[in-house]
């Protein structure tokens, strides 16, 4: 039941504040597009940046892979170029391996676009394996 508790508060109890882009939908499509990046891109509102609890050795995996312990959940899909995700849905990236422009969260095969407020929360490997 605790494990319960625990994803209930990561995805529903107010974290730290954090700013992402204040663009428009639009805004944010031109935006990336006028980069020409190489990768996949999905705009997200009303994310939750997390911050793993890792053992060291984790860690040093991670990092041989160019990867950090933090992944974006975004309760809310506006647009993702690869269709893998419908207008509305939920997502879980996998792990951060660059943050730019202050919104721009990379990992190694997409770019997600924070748009708006969203929070920071830190969890445990087990609780973020429970988000699908």
């Amino acid at each position: 039941m605790d494990k319960i508790v625990e994803l209930t508060e990561l995805l529903y109890e107010p974290g730290e504040m954090m700013a992402g882009s204040p663009m428009s939908n639009d805004e944010a499509k031109a935006y990336v597009r006028e980069r020409a990046y190489d990768k996949e891109y999905c705009i997200v509102r009303d994310w939750i940046w997390i911050d793993l609890d890792v053992t060291e050795e984790e860690r040093c995996i991670l990092e041989n892979t160019r990867r950090q312990p933090i992944v974006i959940y975004a309760h809310s899909v506006i647009f993702d170029t690869a269709r893998r995700w419908d207008v509305g849905d939920y997502v879980r990236t996998s792990f951060l391996c660059e943050f730019h422009d202050g919104f721009m969260f990379e990992t190694m095969n997409s770019i997600y676009v924070l748009l708006g407020e969203g929070n920071r929360k830190r969890t445990s490997l087990d609780t973020l394996g429970m988000l699908i």
